[in-house]
């Protein structure tokens, strides 16, 4: 049976790290099993914030990738201030921590580059595909965002080609993402941005979001919209699906990019209050970070009784990544506050998920974390506001931990399984 040719238009492509370029890498890995031939269309020379080598093992050997070049003005926003490397992982200073140079950028950054700072990729990229969708016979074209200007690429095509099928992937919202509102939009430039967004929803044929509740939101907005969430791949790491042996120390871990607008005050304090009372606990308690934590948040940490339990490993490969989790008791997920946060489903905790480790996660009520939380059995769902619940059920784990008897649950975990999620999105299509 011949491969129908699926285009897709994507900024992240290893070697950049982060769960971003795992969402269509793995698409690209399995969906030949369901009659797909993917096609990579990405950057020659992007400015990546994060960099995974041990990601290019995953590629497939035969996909075909497409590059032309691409010009950003991170460099130049970098020389004004150096903590503007934040924003190329949409990290943000915020409250007290902003100086001028930071709500300069960030006004800079929200009002010059609609929708945002990868725009000027659109219309040369525009131009090359017209002629490349052409000679190569291709009728089907995805567009990752964010950045969400892919997907403006994607509109221009649609709107060059009609009857072009266009499948517009959001793997996180757009004027829905907790920190749009810290742009320091003037109402014309969020005008745009809820134009341009309105275009893409009613133009594109098909709308993915990554969670339930996003799709949702979509659909309100216009869209076609369908969930299809991340998940994890069995093939990646091994070592997750084997029962760990018994750690040294109860170690609570955070995996992964960690800025101030999702950082749990409330467990820090939660945690603090246990190491203090309770001899035990202190003589037993690990907190690990393995990734790129906000220099502020560690800075506070080490300020309270904390600071002789951290063990910061900083920005690692996935593989090794993946392999800190398993060696871990209890693993941490974070999400933004806010309720129009609660449909974020951090790609993370699919691979938390397959490691079998009780989770502790934070955001806003009713969120769809919660649901796959209780659905599977894995762990517990806070919001911000808890405190003593907090140190009930990080108690209640340690002690399970001291008699061995922590559970490693995989209930109904094989629904978020790579392969399963790329047979779903071929069924789509």
């Amino acid at each position: 049976m011949e491969l129908k040719k699926i285009l897709i238009i994507t900024y992240y492509w290893p070697p950049a790290g982060g769960p971003g370029v795992q969402r269509w890498l793995k698409f690209a890995k399995y969906l030949p099993e369901f009659g797909w031939k993917p096609i990579i269309y990405t950057p020659e020379n992007p400015s990546y914030p994060l960099l995974d080598e041990s990601l290019i093992k995953d590629i497939p050997k035969d996909l075909e990738i497409v590059k032309t070049k691409i010009w950003e003005p991170y460099q130049l926003a970098e020389k004004l201030n150096k903590s503007n490397k934040k924003f190329k992982a949409g990290q943000f200073d915020v409250g007290n921590n902003q100086s001028w140079k930071s709500k300069l950028s960030i006004w800079v950054r929200g009002n010059f580059f609609i929708p945002d700072a990868r725009v000027f990729w659109v219309k040369p990229s525009t131009r090359f595909l017209e002629k490349y969708l052409k000679i190569n016979q291709i009728d089907t074209i995805v567009t990752s965002g964010p950045p969400h200007s892919m997907h403006l690429i994607g509109l221009n095509l649609k709107k060059k080609f009609p009857d072009l099928k266009w499948i517009a992937d959001f793997r996180d919202p757009w004027t829905e993402i907790s920190y749009y509102k810290h742009l320091k939009l003037t109402k014309k430039s969020d005008k745009k941005h809820r134009q341009l967004e309105t275009e893409v929803f009613k133009n594109a044929d098909i709308t993915l979001a990554t969670s339930y509740t996003d799709a949702e939101n979509f659909c309100k907005n216009g869209a076609n919209a369908f969930c299809i969430t991340n998940g994890f791949d069995e093939t990646d790491s091994p070592q997750t699906h084997k029962k760990s042996t018994h750690q040294t120390k109860f170690t609570l871990s955070y995996i992964g990019v960690l800025e101030q607008l999702r950082n749990p005050e409330n467990l820090w304090e939660a945690l603090d209050y246990l190491v203090k009372a309770n001899p035990d606990f202190a003589e037993n308690f690990c907190l690990k970070f393995v990734g790129r934590i906000d220099d502020k948040i560690i800075d506070k940490i080490e300020k309270s009784g904390l600071k002789n339990h951290i063990f910061n490993l900083g920005y690692v490969s996935h593989d090794k990544a993946v392999e800190e989790m398993a060696n871990s008791s209890l693993l941490l997920i974070t999400n933004f506050p806010n309720d129009s946060s609660k449909g974020i489903i951090p790609g993370k905790i699919f691979e938390y998920l397959a490691t079998g480790k009780q989770i502790i996660s934070f955001g806003p009520n009713e969120a769809d974390v919660a649901k796959i939380l209780d659905e599977t059995k894995a762990g517990k769902h806070f919001s911000y506001n808890d405190s003593k619940k907090i140190e009930d059920f990080i108690l209640d784990k340690f002690e399970l931990w001291k008699n061995g008897n922590i559970a490693e649950n995989k209930q109904s975990i094989e629904q978020f399984s790579r392969r399963n999620l790329a047979k779903q999105l071929s069924e789509i299509l």
